[in-house]
């Protein structure tokens, strides 16, 4: 992982098109703003988990449902 400092209204360039800029910093929190392309998918860590555990859980669903049909038709 790459750490690095930031103050408010600095920014971190990725990849040519991606700016991530420090828009609040507070106590506790840091409010970030994040400048993407439309393609390029951007989802908090636990979202992005969730997620991920949907598409399992529906590829799963799926595999079953697929495995019955196959036993149907047999």
């Amino acid at each position: 992982m790459l750490a690095l400092s930031r103050k408010l209204g600095e920014s971190i360039i990725i990849n040519d098109d991606i700016v991530i800029t420090v828009l609040d910093i507070s106590r506790d929190q840091i409010k970030i703003g994040i400048e993407a392309p439309k393609s390029v998918p951007i989802h908090r860590k636990e979202v992005y988990l969730q997620i991920q555990e949907e598409n399992k859980a529906a590829a799963a669903g799926n595999d079953s449902a697929l495995s019955k049909l196959k036993d149907f038709m047999k």
